[in-house]
């Protein structure tokens, strides 16, 4: 089993439009962070978490030509804005399942009605994504192809958001805090992808350092921090942390042990 971490970045991205700053002007190209969102296959069934508005671009990167379904972490725009370049995966699968919390199915149908709404059709020789919404509700286990998936509770400082446990890997991005329900479910886990943004606190997403010390209290074989700002290069990034925290980057594969993979 393998995750591909499609794009690391925070909302912004890197580099950030008009800044010079020595992240965003680095010739690094783990620096040059694309907004976040990760892919996990078992070799039989692939999961996309969230759609960036660089989709399209990442999935061409990684040379991913399709997945089985979609789950959300939540609705805002750096997550969901490039859901129409789901449109030629379901033109060749059939219908794509989309999931996620009920509020976030229903914002993006809002945000999004010539997907969802079933009287918008569109005209002769063109075409739209083809979805179908599943709602979730945390805690409560799904099976989505091969995968067991396990949708979590998470406090994104403004409201409930979903990350996910898929076998013994998880996927938590835009934290803010975790309840204790949330913690109990992260025991055993090979590998733990966590949102880190910036060394000050945030209303809305962990510090750096509070993602370290959530990651030790979790455990995990390897944790990844992602959902970067333009706060450190890569390479100053790593430095600064401990053993057995890692730094995400566009194009990295992951075996579920925790060993990095190229190519």
């Amino acid at each position: 089993m393998r995750v591909t971490v499609l794009g690391s970045g925070t909302s912004f991205g890197l580099p950030q439009i008009g800044c010079d700053c020595h992240v965003c002007t680095s010739r690094d190209p783990r620096d040059s962070r694309t907004r976040s969102a990760v892919t996990v296959d078992d070799g039989t069934t692939r999961l996309l978490i969230d759609t960036p508005p660089e989709l399209r671009l990442q999935l061409i990167n990684a040379r991913i030509a399709s997945v089985d379904a979609v789950v959300y972490t939540h609705d805002h725009a750096d997550h969901v804005h490039g859901i129409d370049d789901l449109r030629p995966i379901s033109l060749r699968r059939g219908v794509l399942p989309v999931y996620g919390l009920p509020e976030t199915l229903q914002c993006i149908a809002d945000r999004f009605p010539y997907i969802f709404d079933g009287r918008i059709v569109p005209p002769r020789g063109t075409s739209k994504p083809q979805l179908e919404m599943m709602p979730v509700e945390p805690g409560k286990y799904l099976s989505i192809g091969s995968l067991t998936v396990l949708p979590l509770e998470l406090d994104h400082g403004s409201g409930t958001i979903l990350g996910y446990r898929i076998g013994r890997v998880a996927y938590l991005t835009d934290v803010k805090s975790v309840p204790q329900d949330t913690l109990a479910r992260l025991d055993d886990l090979d590998v733990l992808l966590v949102s880190g943004l910036l060394d000050r606190t945030h209303p809305t997403h962990f510090s750096i350092d509070e993602a370290v010390e959530f990651a030790r209290a979790v455990g995990a074989n390897r944790t990844y921090l992602t959902h970067l700002t333009h706060i450190y290069t890569h390479a100053e990034l790593i430095e600064r942390l401990p053993e057995g925290i890692d730094v995400a980057y566009d194009g990295l594969n992951i075996d579920f042990d925790g060993s990095p993979v190229y190519g």
